[in-house]
């Protein structure tokens, strides 16, 4: 099977040796499973007429590290069984755009995970509205007044861009803060853009729970994801913010809706981030795994399971195809 992994450029640029994200643990278990691997980014991304190519790269393992030969090399995207579509955000124009590619791309040829069509059309601040039962108070609006009027009443909110990542621009603010007007100014670029504004939910001072979907399944695996010194939020990937944690049965059962809905969209891997049992966010574009951190605090090995899901999802799609063709 020759499956590519479409990852980000800085992602690319500290290929080697970085455990600390999710693609280096699929890749390496894909290449010991004798799968050929090639990874590539957006920009290597084309069109010849209604054909969609890519500049690509062709990872290897050795010592348990992986590396990727620097030749380049120019492949159709359907010669490939399976992409993994995991580019992150910033969702700006160029992203949208590299959605766009597989527009062109025969699914009965290549299985894409996740769907870039799907992810294109799930903003992950805004849509989890899709679960509004499961979310703290909100609203998604560019209006001073309105932000005004929604801390005026909660006293406490947060205050997102819509297509960032990582904690990347996210403002804590409180009622009677002398800076008010201005957080509120440039988060919404004087009234022009709009943001997701939450109440503040004090077990924040806690972490984030960070819930894993495979399809419609949520693993039982889970971390906490520690505010940083200086911080309220998450936002340094290191060893001493990531903490074992554990979902509640209610916690599983609720979340198992959000999956199962997330499936059929073709949002088949997701990670949602929970704050006192309420979602705040749902990461479909690259979704972390935290395999690095799992597999130390449960003494598993969730790189096999997610990749053995994966091979799974590929080659129901090829059986389904072939049963088509017949």
């Amino acid at each position: 099977m020759d499956i590519l992994f479409i990852i980000d450029r800085i992602e690319l640029k500290y290929f080697e040796f970085n455990n600390l994200v999710t693609n280096f643990w699929l890749i390496r278990e894909m290449l010991n499973q004798n799968k050929n691997v090639y990874i590539t980014t957006i920009d290597n991304l084309s069109l010849a007429g209604n054909k969609a190519y890519t500049h690509c790269y062709e990872a290897y393992e050795r010592n348990g590290n992986i590396f990727y030969d620097k030749q380049d090399i120019h492949k159709k995207i359907e010669d490939f069984q399976l992409v993994m579509f995991r580019q992150d955000p910033p969702v700006d124009l160029d992203y949208i755009n590299s959605t766009y590619i597989f527009d062109f791309v025969d699914r009965k040829k290549t299985t894409v995970l996740n769907e870039p069509r799907a992810i294109r059309d799930f903003n992950e601040k805004l849509h989890t509205i899709e679960f509004l039962e499961f979310m703290p108070e909100n609203i998604v609006t560019a209006s001073k007044k309105d932000i005004i009027e929604f801390l005026n009443e909660h006293d406490e909110i947060v205050l997102k861009p819509l297509n960032r990542c990582f904690g990347a621009g996210v403002m804590c603010l409180k009622k009677g803060d002398k800076n008010t007007a201005v957080i509120i100014n440039s988060m919404t670029n004087n009234q022009t853009t709009l943001v997701m504004v939450q109440k503040y939910i004090e077990k924040a001072k806690f972490g984030d729970k960070r819930v894993l979907f495979l399809g419609d399944k949520v693993l039982d695996y889970c971390v906490q994801k520690l505010p940083s010194n200086d911080d309220f939020k998450f936002n340094e990937h290191c060893d001493s913010n990531i903490i074992k944690a554990e979902l509640t049965d209610i916690e599983k059962a609720k979340f198992t809706l959000v999956a199962e809905k997330l499936n059929k969209m073709g949002i088949y891997m997701a990670g949602l981030d929970v704050i006192d049992g309420k979602i705040i966010e749902i990461n479909v574009t690259s979704p972390c795994y935290f395999i690095k951190e799992i597999n130390n605090h449960f003494g598993c090995e969730l790189e096999k399971e997610i990749t053995n899901f994966i091979l799974a999802k590929a080659e129901e799609k090829r059986l389904q195809t072939s049963l088509n063709i017949r």
